[in-house]
């Protein structure tokens, strides 16, 4: 875990109660940490960067951020529900990911892909 200072600190045009801030509308997780600050875990440093990114140096408006997060998230989960099924596939015998690529194949053309 990192101290919300300590990230903050990579990043010269972020200010910690900027970050403090984006924890309260629960764009940014962090753990509560002694003394009122907060401890991140790497994923969370990952979505700060994320953030700042978007914030901060795209300098994305306010009001549109929740939605943009969400948009990323559902990216996100689907992108790790594909990894989780491509392995379930290759762990399957030959025939087996065979039949199933063969049916994502029609199921592609059909669906005018």
């Amino acid at each position: 875990m990192i101290a919300l200072e300590e990230v903050c600190g990579r990043f010269p045009n972020l200010a910690p109660q900027e970050a403090a801030l984006w924890i309260e509308r629960r764009w940014l997780r962090a753990e509560p940490a002694p003394g009122g600050s907060w401890l991140l875990t790497e994923v969370d440093v990952a979505r700060l960067t994320l953030l700042v990114e978007l914030r901060v140096t795209l300098e994305l408006d306010e009001e549109a951020m929740p939605l943009v997060l969400s948009l990323l998230d559902q990216l996100y989960d689907a992108r790790r529900a594909l990894r989780a099924l491509t392995a379930a596939i290759e762990a399957q015998p030959e025939p087996v990911r065979r039949a199933v690529l063969d049916a994502a194949q029609r199921h592609d053309r059909d669906e005018g892909g």
